[in-house]
Parts: structure tokens; sequence; C-alpha cells
């Protein structure tokens, strides 16, 4: 090209077509390190108090706010998004490659932890990103967007990853070989999504992290303590910290062992469902019940106020978990564990609008994104922590005893909401 030869203009790149796909490529390695990993392990005859350990994987999403920072300064958005989606790849692709070999817990929980680093900093690139390519209108535009295509990632992990492993067991008579094989196929939707990413991402010129480095390192550092340093003198930070961590006790007991009680023989005090009826109920069936509950809690809130909503909506989340407890002392039929499943998937949609609302409530002032980041680094301890002993105490109590001890774990967070502010903005 002769140098007074005008460049020609950077083809247009169309939200309707990488809005969707980044934020399913958000949701996917989120629920398959969190919640399709506890249906294999449960598959590939690993005990409850060993799955209770998977909590742990909660972990980066605890720390993500550490890190965050880093995302924004060193490097592009764009090359972090790229970078990680092919290490998800890869990640995942190991996972199915070791679930052969005797060791195969040890190797799959350290990738899957791998997996979750990557993915907490995904998540961060991705947000970020969204902000840059897209202008105001448009951000708010594609929220739903965004919302629809990560629950639809749910339902493709939980659901769709599952349901094809139980079909593929019935065929291979191999549940090694079964979970190999999805674990491959969600490598593969990874190495497409990384390369129409790497196609099609617009290059936002506000996306240059790199060239922020050297004007940002003694600035940067003050900012970041500020932000933290301002978060912690809120006043009642500390009951806030209290409600942020214990709304959720009972369901992050119970999310852990929900799928092993499903899937477990009758004889240990489980439904004894296959892996396909489980990805079905509780990755499909339970997913959607999720979603409509969260577009309920977010419409009686936006209507009636958090204030107003907040005593409902709790005991919308925590009281439908007695319905585990009606579960393990009956032999329900099909339809009965399709519908208590949902009821409390959307309980759990719909009490948890009413946290998400009180976090943006905790982010204020001038640092509220990092705010926000603080507190959901508090909500992932929250579940981190109690999951972490699920196992232990499901093992030690067996099923029914474990259920109501779930539902006795709910009331310290409603407890919490008598001392939170609650000011309404």
């Amino acid at each position: 090209m002769h140098p007074n030869q005008p460049h020609s203009p950077a083809p247009r790149r169309f939200p309707w077509l990488y809005v969707p796909t980044l934020y399913f490529a958000q949701g996917l390695p989120y629920v398959i390190v969190n919640a399709v990993s506890v249906v294999m392990y449960k598959k590939m005859d690993v005990p409850n108090t060993l799955i209770g350990l998977t909590s742990l994987l909660y972990l980066p999403w605890v720390l993500k706010p550490l890190w965050g920072p880093t995302v924004d300064i060193f490097w592009t958005k764009r090359r972090w998004i790229v970078a990680t989606q092919v290490l998800l790849a890869a990640q995942f692709a190991l996972v199915g490659g070791v679930l052969h070999l005797p060791n195969f817990f040890e190797l799959t929980l350290g990738l899957f932890i791998l997996a979750a680093f990557t993915s907490a900093t995904h998540d961060i690139a991705v947000d970020g990103f969204y902000m840059l390519a897209l202008d105001d209108n448009q951000q708010a535009f594609y929220v739903g967007i965004r919302s629809t295509f990560y629950r639809a990632a749910m339902i493709a992990g939980s659901g769709g990853l599952v349901v094809l492993a139980g079909v593929l067991e019935n065929r291979l008579a191999s549940i090694p070989t079964s979970w190999m094989l999805a674990m491959i196929i969600a490598a593969a939707i990874f190495a497409l999504l990384f390369l129409f990413h790497s196609f099609y991402l617009p290059r936002p010129p506000a996306d240059t992290g790199a060239n922020r480095l050297k004007s940002a390192s003694p600035d940067f550092g003050a900012s970041f303590l500020a932000a933290f340093k301002s978060y912690f003198q809120q006043p009642r930070i500390a009951p806030i910290l209290a409600f942020i961590v214990l709304y959720r006790l009972g369901e992050a007991m119970l999310v852990k062992m929900a799928a092993p009680f499903l899937l477990d023989s009758k004889a240990a005090g489980g439904l004894a469902l296959s892996t396909q009826t489980v990805g079905f109920v509780y990755g499909t069936v339970g997913v959607v019940s999720l979603v409509i509950g969260g577009v309920a809690g977010g419409w009686l809130i936006s209507k009636f106020g958090l204030r107003k909503c907040i005593w409902p909506l709790a005991i919308a989340l925590n009281a439908p978990d007695l319905a585990y407890v009606y579960l393990s002392f009956i032999e329900p039929t099909l339809p009965q564990i399709y519908g208590l499943v949902a009821l409390e998937q959307f309980g759990y949609g719909v009490g948890f609008s009413a946290f998400l609302v009180f976090l943006m409530y905790t982010a204020k002032g001038p640092f509220k994104t990092s705010h926000y980041a603080i507190s959901t680094g508090f909500m992932a301890l929250g579940m981190m922590l109690p999951g972490l002993a699920s196992g232990y105490l499901q093992s030690a109590l067996g099923y029914q005893q474990f259920f109501i001890g779930v539902c006795l774990l709910t009331l310290p967070g409603m407890a919490a909401i008598f001392f939170i502010p609650l000011n309404e903005r």
C-alpha cells in the first residue's frame, strides 16, 4: 500500500454474533467445573467425602478480585479471551485423557483447578471486553442476551453433556470412556470458540491494556488499596459480610450432595436414577426452573423494592430445601422428583435475585466495580467452605439427617437480615 493511500476501514463486527458466544463460553466451564464434575465423580465411584472437596474449585472465583487488575493492565482483553479459550480446550481434553488412569481423581481434580483459574480469568476478560466493545446503549440492550446465553451454557453443560454421557454409558458399557468422550466434546466446543473469536472479535481502540502499564504502576497500587479500604469502611460492614457468607449456607451444603443423592443406590439412601435422567432432571428441568425463578424474583424486586421483598424471597430460597427431606423419606415417582427438584430450583432462582440486588447495593462510590467484585468473592467463599464439609457430614449422617441439617443451616442467613442496611437506591 502506498504511504499516502488511506487505510481500509476495519471490517464491521456484529454483537449479535459475538456477545452470545462470549457468554456461552463464560458459562460453560463454570458449570463443567462445579456441577458436571460432581456427576462424573459419582459415576466413577468417588466417595461423597471426596466429592465434597470439589468445593475447592470455587476458590478461583473467591480470589478473582485479587488478579482482576492484572488482566486490565497487561495485554488486551481480546488476547486474554482467545488465550484462555485455547487453554480451556486443552485442559478439558486432558481431563478426558486421564480418566482411565488409576489415580484419575487426583489428576482430574488438579486439571479442574487449573481450568477454574483459567475460567475465572476468562470471566474478567469477557466482562471487560463487553464494556469496551459496546457503547452504553448497546451494553444495556445486550444485557439480556448475555444472561440468556450464560444460562444456555448451564443447560448445555449440566443437562446436555450429562445426558450425552448417560447415553454413551448405555451404548459403550464403559463409564470412563463415556465421560472421556463427553470431556473431549467440551474441549472441541472450546476449540471452535477459540477459532471463531480469534477471527471475528472486534479490536476496540480502547482495548490497549499493555500500553497502560508504564503509566499505571504507582497510581494503580494506590487505587487498588483504596478500593479495598473503602469497601471495608462501609457502615455495618460486619453484618453485610455475615449476610453475604451465610445467606446461602444451606444451599451451599445441598448443591454438592443433590446429584450424588439422585444417583446413589437405594441401599445407600439415594434415588438410584440413571446418569441420563439426572442430566434431564437437574440439568435441564432444574436450570429452566432456575431461570424462570430468577426472572420472577427480579420482577418482584423492581415492582416492590428490596426492603419489602427480601423476607419473602429469602423464605422462597430456603423453604423448598424441605423437598429433599421429603424425597429422602419416601420412594418417589419420577414425576414427583421432577416437580420437587423444579420447585427447589425455582425457589433458589427467586431468592438469589434478592441476594444479587443486595450485592449491587454494596457497590458504592468511585470503586463500584471493585466493590462488586469483592462482594462476589465473599459470595463464592460462602459456597466453598460449607461445600467442603458437605461430603463428610452426609457420610456421617446419611441423606435423611443431612437434608434436615441443611434446612436448619438456612436459619443463620435469614437471621442476618435483621442487621443489614436495606436503604433503597
